[in-house]
């Protein structure tokens, strides 16, 4: 393939923990990396806000690969920022590559064409999800069950609105495994989680979703974590350690209900 994005001794796109994991619980971590390609600049911002929220899901990557580890699990990470593409957007709507983000304008997408918006497609998006769709498919052709457990953190204050909830459980058309994971982890009353809270999942704001959990008729489930509780390594391992508990309980209740 040809690169005109990213140079020879760039990342690749996407980052494969343990492909041949046995594990039905299957990982993706769209937002895990800030990364910007050399060829972007900073895309106009600075470093500070090329460390937050907008330009990557904080804590989800440390996140991702503990759960990853405590449940033998295959885990895909993405590794550029959101800002350069969005790999959970269908590409071409209004979230893919956006110019403004909590109201925060991003120069350099500003006044992108649609050659630089392709290779964009073509040299991140489409790696990590070729990765995904390649993998699921030597699952199913093995006759091995694959759960599409999808992670991603929030923010504990959204222009200017504190938000309440510990994590939050996101589904849209088919909810088995995820009220089944909430149920266990309401079970922690101390526990604030949200049902389809903080975002709502549909097929206009997420891609992962709609196209590997309900397409593929996988039982999968999206959980968002508040980043302040997954800053740093303890966080991010003692929810880890919550997290696979209640997907195993859920997983158990599913498919003793199947």
């Amino acid at each position: 393939m040809q690169h005109e994005l990213l140079a020879p001794d760039e990342p690749a796109a996407v980052e494969v923990l343990r492909p041949e994991a046995d594990s039905p619980f299957f990982l993706i971590c769209d937002h895990a990396g800030a990364r910007i390609p050399r060829a972007l600049g900073t895309l106009g911002l600075s470093a500070a806000d090329l460390g937050r929220h907008i330009a990557w899901d904080i804590g989800a990557a440390g996140l991702a690969r503990r759960l990853a580890a405590i449940l033998d699990a295959c885990a895909l990470l993405q590794t550029y920022s959101r800002l350069v593409i969005d790999c959970n957007r269908p590409l071409g709507g209004s979230g893919s590559i956006v110019a403004v983000s909590e109201r925060t304008p991003i120069p350099g997408n500003e006044s992108i064409d649609a050659w630089d918006r392709a290779r964009r497609e073509r040299e991140v998006f489409r790696p990590y999800h070729d990765r995904i769709r390649t993998l699921l498919a030597a699952r199913k052709a093995a006759q091995r069950a694959s759960m599409l457990i999808s992670v991603h953190s929030f923010t504990p204050v959204f222009l200017g609105e504190s938000r309440r909830w510990h994590a939050g459980i996101l589904y849209n058309r088919d909810g088995r495994l995820a009220r089944a994971t909430l149920a266990a982890l309401r079970g922690d009353a101390e526990l604030v989680v949200g049902e389809n809270q903080p975002y709502a999942l549909g097929d206009a704001s997420d891609y992962a979703v709609p196209e590997y959990g309900e397409k593929q008729g996988l039982l999968h489930v999206e959980i968002e974590v508040r980043q302040d509780l997954i800053a740093d390594e303890r966080g991010q391992q003692s929810w880890a350690v919550r997290l696979a508990e209640a997907l195993q309980a859920a997983a158990a209740h599913c498919v003793g209900n199947a």
